[in-house]
């Protein structure tokens, strides 16, 4: 046991919490609790501050205390389960999206929906899905390509994690002085899941995106384009070889519609010639969620310039 070394007056001005908050936190939660001097005085021990420093600055990013110190505690838990020290979000998220993996591995489908569930009690939907679902489905999708795993455990997770995509992308309402956007991927691309999150994310940026996945034909894309009337049309590509197919696409809509700006992404571009890089520079919208910010605000600013 560490050595208590703050007394609560100390504790207050150090911290900048009120020392009845403090009392009351105390006796609510049980989270810490202070060692006792000859004197009967309550003192705080290193551990003791760190821990309130860490709850503060939850509350500081709009967390109620209960729920600061439900992720605290759930931090712990994992923590404790892979034995290791309990510690902030970022090593909380990592051994989540650890255990998360696991289940998949595991093909244990009940482990999986809750620690998904934990994940979504936790943090924000954004956070889920742009930056746990979708890193863990990317990890999926190598440890299959070197051997690692097999399609099953690919599917199987693939199956569990698009369920979970594809409620919360319809749950969010779309702005409707915002422009509308198709999202489509690119011919005999297969590959959809990235679009999925692609998705997601325009969405969540309030634009009204009809999502057509893959299979749809060339045709059918033109005759969607005329029933929508789009500002934007997104289209994924994941395997190099769709490649040259998706950016011929590409330039006949752009010839044929110069009206409709057209959203280029996938892991497949990111491998292209450097000479193709250029010449589509201004379509490619990038793999990261920072890239599809900029571009899109970009556009957005010019349709309201």
């Amino acid at each position: 046991m560490q050595e208590g070394k703050y007394n609560i007056k100390a504790i207050s001005k150090l911290l900048g919490i009120q020392p009845g908050t403090l009392r009351a936190w105390e006796r609510r939660y049980q989270l810490i609790s202070p060692v006792r001097n000859e004197s009967g005085h309550r003192l705080y021990t290193e551990e003791h501050v760190k821990i309130l420093r860490w709850l503060i600055s939850k509350t500081s990013q709009g967390f109620s205390i209960s729920q600061a110190v439900s992720l605290f505690e759930q931090g712990r838990k994992l923590a404790a389960e892979n034995g290791e020290e309990a510690a902030g979000d970022t090593n909380q998220i990592q051994l989540l999206k650890t255990r998360l993996l696991d289940s998949f591995i595991a093909f244990n489908e009940t482990k999986s929906h809750e620690l998904i569930n934990q994940a979504f009690a936790l943090y924000t939907a954004d956070l889920v899905i742009m930056d746990i679902l979708r890193t863990i489905m990317a990890d999926i999708e190598q440890l299959r390509e070197t051997g690692d795993l097999t399609s099953a455990h690919e599917h199987f997770a693939s199956s569990i994690i698009r369920a979970r995509v594809t409620y919360y992308m319809h749950t969010i309402p779309s702005h409707g002085f915002l422009p509308k956007a198709l999202a489509v991927c690119g011919p005999d691309e297969r590959h959809d899941f990235e679009l999925l999150i692609l998705t997601f994310f325009l969405r969540r940026k309030g634009l009204e995106v009809v999502y057509l996945g893959h299979s749809v034909t060339e045709a059918d894309l033109k005759a969607a384009i005329g029933s929508v009337n789009p500002r934007f049309l997104f289209v994924s590509c994941t395997v190099p070889a769709n490649l040259e197919k998706t950016l011929t696409l590409a330039e006949d809509f752009k010839r044929d519609r110069p009206d409709l700006q057209i959203g280029l992404s996938g892991l497949a571009f990111t491998a292209h010639n450097k000479d193709e890089k250029v010449k589509f520079q201004n379509l490619f919208i990038g793999n990261t969620k920072h890239e599809w910010d900029q571009w899109i605000e970009r556009f957005l600013m010019l349709d309201t310039e």
